[in-house]
């Protein structure tokens, strides 16, 4: 098993969030590559079996528009029947930012591993346990 988790993060509370991933799916047995948003793009997708995408609430709760965003939208039309885990962290709102991502992806035909994960600023023990269970969510 070959899995990608993808971030992007200003502060290092997404960062913390994608090392949380890719601790659980190394302990379940999976090869995993991290990547931050500008090193990845759609060309790669097709070499993993999954894919964690983190990034952080930005503006006008948004995905950061930049480097996450471009790279995003290049890989949706590749991710039809791709497994998927969403997280990342924001300083305000509600988390509306990660309903409108998973509402995308759904569009897209990901297919999620597990719920997404979300908190704010950055990420307690909950958190990242609740990373670490997706990518072990993602082996599977």
């Amino acid at each position: 098993m070959k899995i990608a988790v993808v971030y992007y993060s200003s502060t290092g509370n997404t960062k913390a969030m994608a090392e949380a991933v890719e601790e659980g799916a190394k302990n379940a047995g999976a090869k995993v590559d991290l990547f931050t948003a500008i090193e990845f793009d759609a060309s790669k997708v097709e070499k993993y079996d999954a894919i964690a995408f983190g990034c952080s609430a930005m503006g006008d709760e948004v995905l950061e528009e930049l480097e996450f965003e471009p790279m995003f939208k290049e890989c949706e039309k590749n991710l039809n029947g791709k497994k998927v885990v969403l997280f990342g962290s924001y300083g305000w709102g509600d988390g509306e930012w990660m309903r409108n991502w998973e509402e995308r992806c759904l569009n897209c035909g990901v297919k999620f591993a597990c719920d997404y994960v979300i908190c704010n600023e950055y990420p307690d023990d909950d958190a990242l346990q609740k990373c670490k269970i997706q990518g072990e969510a993602l082996t599977k």
